[in-house]
């Protein structure tokens, strides 16, 4: 669901780079943003590094591109 907000002029113009060098649009690095924070606060104990991999680690999974893991 689409939900049409007021952003200020300074977050949509700090997005345009990470936007641009990530290959998303402006609104979806604001989501990404968002989506980040989240699980930030959700996780105050887990370092940035390990929420962003396990976000990219789901889309992999979601994506078709994870082989399991076979221990030993």
């Amino acid at each position: 669901m689409a939900v049409a907000m007021k952003l200020s002029d300074e977050l949509v113009e700090d997005a345009k780079p990470y936007a641009a060098a990530e290959h998303r649009s402006v609104p979806k690095q604001i989501e990404y943003w968002a989506r980040i924070g989240k699980a930030v606060i959700d996780n105050p104990d887990m370092p940035l590094r390990v929420i962003q991999d396990t976000m990219l680690s789901r889309e992999e999974v979601k994506a078709g591109l994870a082989a399991p893991y076979e221990f030993g």
